[in-house]
């Protein structure tokens, strides 16, 4: 092992869609921006104080279509990943650093609202067995077995 460790976790909320840009070859990137909120009580006045700290997130591939595709302004996203600082110039020519967090692993906490339409129809549903509507049908030779039998 090198002795050394590179990783970020982070929850927060997402700032924005996410923008997505494509390469030749197939390959895509990602980037949205993250809120995470700290609060302290200040000492002085007594009062509840809240900062918040904005996070770039880049994510790669298959997962970038992922977060485009089920992620919206403002839902809560938990966020593993590892911190980039990417050196660029500006206009001027100046030397310009930015820091981001290239993501390697995500999950979506916000719950999806009931009344949006899903993709799971009450067909993509396991069902239980169905009554039988013919006694004959249900005294088939084959072994019947209970889901309820299971001992987990």
């Amino acid at each position: 092992m090198s002795g050394t460790l590179n990783k970020v976790m982070l929850i927060g909320h997402t700032g924005d869609e996410v923008k997505m840009h494509y390469f030749e070859g197939g390959n895509c990137i990602g980037r949205f921006p993250l809120a995470t909120n700290d609060s302290y009580v200040n000492k002085s006045t007594g009062e509840r104080v809240t900062t918040t700290e904005w996070h770039n997130i880049v994510v790669r591939n298959k997962a970038a279509e992922i977060c485009e595709k089920y992620l919206n302004k403002g839902d809560k996203i938990y966020i593993e990943g590892r911190l980039k600082t990417r050196k660029w110039q500006d206009e001027q020519g100046k030397d310009r650093y930015s820091t981001e967090i290239q993501c390697t692993d995500f999950t979506f906490l916000t719950p999806k609202n009931e009344n949006q339409p899903s993709e799971a129809t009450p067909q993509s549903t396991p069902q239980r067995n169905p009554p039988a509507t013919n006694p004959q049908a249900s005294s088939s030779n084959a072994p019947v077995t209970e889901e309820d039998d299971l001992p987990f």
